[in-house]
């Protein structure tokens, strides 16, 4: 069979399906790109989906330490890839889910933000702000230091939410006449979506803002009124999975009433579709890193952060469980910084060579065995929360171990080491966990990340291409009507 009659075959098969099945639409909103994806509610499969990078970062004032991205640009990128997905299938959509970039906040002007023109899907964004990300540092230590102490289980760090807004009510307190809403960018999408005169924002996000009692779901209202954050820039908290609201008028096919849940994180989304077990750990290497794994039943951090900062905290999950997160900084994001500063020295030398071409080739290099070295690299070229004042270094060069395939692999232990110092072997053994799901573009696409996991656990590990927030997202949507409906999923027991 050719493949033009092959794939004629699968779009049959998928038109098929569509034509039978209820469908859930699932978004991703992420740092690089944004995804979603078509997923048929009784067999959990994905029928279609689109991806597309936003190019979305904007030069900051504050050069290195800040990091923005521009709003309009991300969200016409993803109803872009919305309007590509088969009209056939948006027409059985019976609810949307979404999630996003943790940690991250922006602004907008209620009735001002957005316009969905007469006969049109599209909608214009107008009056909001740059999106602060989560990898923003205008936030010093010496700012943190002077802001008063959460009465939550988790410490406060920049690029945080509330972190951000309150270092605004300081240097840019304007801000607060020019906006009056605030939350991550997923959830202006729902408030957009849903037509919402104020953010509703689920617990695994407001938790990733900090200054949220994540039992009660209550902000620390008077401590952040007090320190001069207008409490109407507070979204309100729910449940995660709870709905938001209900599409305000059809949207690329998706009929009008549809339900929206409010937005998730895409750390707990893209975890959702493998944590079968308690006894497995995930860990997703894409732009960032993370190792996790849930946390017994009836488990509940403590009131307080702790007195250090420690590189294990607890994020919100589902039912109201835990993961227990090492969350590291530094992901493909240090690799991508290497291959740029590669491309960099190639033009300095009169030579110019595609990223792409870097990649294929220091992938090639890096993988070949007789390319491990004694050269150490701790690739902490973005920090990390618990200790910000710790930079990278390279150590025990010699004239042998600085080859491009020594570096490139020295480079991607590194990044795996520096995972295992924050969430070792012993911490996993402890808590009964016997295997290791690998998820995230930067492991998908890197062996060598994938060999030094194996060899730096001493566990088997296995990659699972399900790994990922769009799908997680739909799949928390399906699974909390099924939940309504009193068929609990096996992810939540």
């Amino acid at each position: 069979m050719s493949r033009t009659a092959d794939r004629y075959d699968r779009l049959l098969e998928c038109g098929r399906r569509m034509s039978s099945s209820q469908c859930v639409l699932g978004i991703d909103i992420g740092t690089t790109s944004v995804k979603c994806c078509l997923v048929d509610v009784m067999s959990k499969e994905v029928l279609s989906s689109q991806k597309k990078d936003t190019y979305s970062d904007v030069p900051s004032e504050l050069g290195t330490e800040g990091n923005k991205q521009d709003v309009p640009r991300i969200l016409s990128a993803l109803q872009m890839c919305v309007s590509r997905l088969p009209r056939e299938g948006m027409r059985k959509v019976t609810k949307i889910g979404v999630c996003g970039q943790m940690h991250g906040c922006m602004l907008w002007k209620q009735g001002e933000a957005w316009e969905q023109k007469p006969e049109s899907d599209r909608f214009a964004i107008n009056q909001v702000s740059n999106l602060y990300t989560w990898q923003d540092s205008r936030c010093t230590q010496e700012f943190l230091s002077s802001l008063p102490a959460p009465k939550a289980h988790q410490a406060i760090s920049s690029g945080y939410g509330c972190a951000t807004l309150l270092w605004f009510t300081i240097h840019k307190p304007d801000t607060f006449t020019r906006f009056n809403r605030a939350g991550t960018i997923h959830d202006f999408l729902v408030c957009m979506l849903c037509g919402l005169d104020h953010p509703i924002m689920s617990v695994q996000n407001a938790s990733s803002w900090g200054y949220l009692n994540t039992v009660t779901k209550e902000w620390n209202y008077e401590i952040l009124e007090e320190a001069g954050l207008p409490r109407d820039f507070l979204p309100k908290v729910v449940d995660s999975g709870e709905d938001a609201g209900e599409l305000v008028s059809a949207w690329y096919g998706i009929p009008a009433g549809t339900p929206v849940i409010a937005s998730l994180g895409d750390l707990q989304c893209s975890v959702l579709p493998l944590l079968a077990k308690n006894s497995d750990a995930v860990i997703n290497i894409s732009t960032s890193a993370q190792m996790c794994f849930k946390m017994p039943k009836g488990f509940v951090p403590d009131e307080e952060p702790p007195v250090t900062p420690q590189p294990i905290e607890y994020f919100p999950f589902f039912d109201n469980s835990y993961l227990a997160v090492a969350a590291s900084l530094n992901g493909g994001n240090a690799l991508a910084a290497f291959v740029r500063t590669v491309q960099q020295w190639s033009l300095d030398l009169g030579f110019q060579v595609p990223q792409s071409k870097i990649w294929q080739r220091i992938l090639d290099l890096g993988g070949d065995p007789q390319n491990k070295s004694s050269l150490e690299i701790k690739p902490l070229i973005f920090g990390e929360r618990h200790t910000p004042q710790v930079n990278a270094s390279v150590t025990n060069i010699d004239l042998g171990n600085v080859s491009l395939g020594k570096v490139t692999r020295s480079l991607c232990k590194g990044i795996i080491t520096n995972i295992h110092s924050m969430m070792p072997h012993s911490i996993l053994v402890e808590n009964g966990i016997t295997r290791i799901i690998g998820g995230g573009s930067a492991l998908a696409r890197n062996p060598i990340l994938l060999q030094e996991l194996e060899e730096a656990y001493n566990l088997p590990v296995s990659l699972d291409s399900r790994g990922d927030a769009a799908y997680g997202s739909a799949l928390a949507a399906i699974n909390f009507k099924l939940d309504r409906e009193h068929c609990l999923h096996d992810n939540f027991k």
